[in-house]
């Protein structure tokens, strides 16, 4: 049975990520909220918990985990470089919903497809990032099973992936009728490429970054 803290309004902050801080650490599923929805988290460098977290979503071990932090210092640990642009889009963007694929550390021991740039995002959730100051770096994805909604409450959350999480963090319901996906920048060029705008615009990220392109406009030469 997945256990359950009531955590909503900052009740029960320090028993909460305590108590995730344990699980992430043996390597144990938990459901956390983000800004939008519900998300399904583990340790990054967990070889079992990330087993745990593909088997959860159905995803097999060529697919590309996304990964949060809890702070900007935290990238260098885990990127083998970090950008002038790309140090600039965290400092206007993080947290938020603003994702950078990253070169990834060549050394590091981990299962996220080593071979891939790294999905890297700051939540803006507080009881999220309260939980990634203690933890460093979780693998976080939506936590909806394949073909549904990823969950907006505790009880939708715990509805699809309960059986395979052991501590869901409940924060209420943190539907948002607004909300738009991350933006997701490649920073891994000479120039920040647009992969997916979202949340925020391209004329934004432009105000930061101004020779920033759109995917669909990348130089061929």
């Amino acid at each position: 049975m997945t256990q359950r803290i009531a955590a909503a309004d900052g009740i029960n902050r320090t028993r909460a990520v305590a108590a995730a801080l344990a699980a992430v650490r043996r390597g144990d599923l938990v459901l956390i909220p983000t800004e939008s929805v519900y998300a399904v988290a583990t340790d990054a460098f967990s070889r079992r918990g990330v087993a745990a977290l593909r088997e959860a979503k159905g995803y097999d071990e060529h697919v590309p985990l996304p990964v949060m932090v809890g702070s900007r210092s935290t990238v260098p640990g885990i990127a083998a470089r970090s950008s002038d642009d790309a140090r600039a889009l965290m400092d206007a963007f993080w947290p938020g919903p603003l994702t950078l694929l990253l070169d990834p550390q060549p050394t590091l021991a981990w299962d996220l497809t080593p071979s891939s740039p790294i999905a890297v995002r700051m939540p803006l959730h507080p009881l999220a990032l309260a939980l990634l100051a203690q933890t460093g770096p979780l693998v976080v994805t939506s936590a909806n099973l394949p073909g549904l909604s990823p969950p907006t409450d505790a009880d939708d959350a715990i509805s699809q992936l309960g059986d395979y999480a052991a501590l869901v963090l409940d924060a209420g319901d943190v539907s948002d009728e607004t909300a738009l996906p991350s933006t997701v920048v490649d920073v891994t060029g000479e120039r920040p490429r647009v992969v997916r705008i979202g949340a925020i615009s391209i004329d934004r990220l432009r105000v930061v970054c101004p020779h920033v392109v759109d995917g669909d406009d990348v130089p061929t030469q």
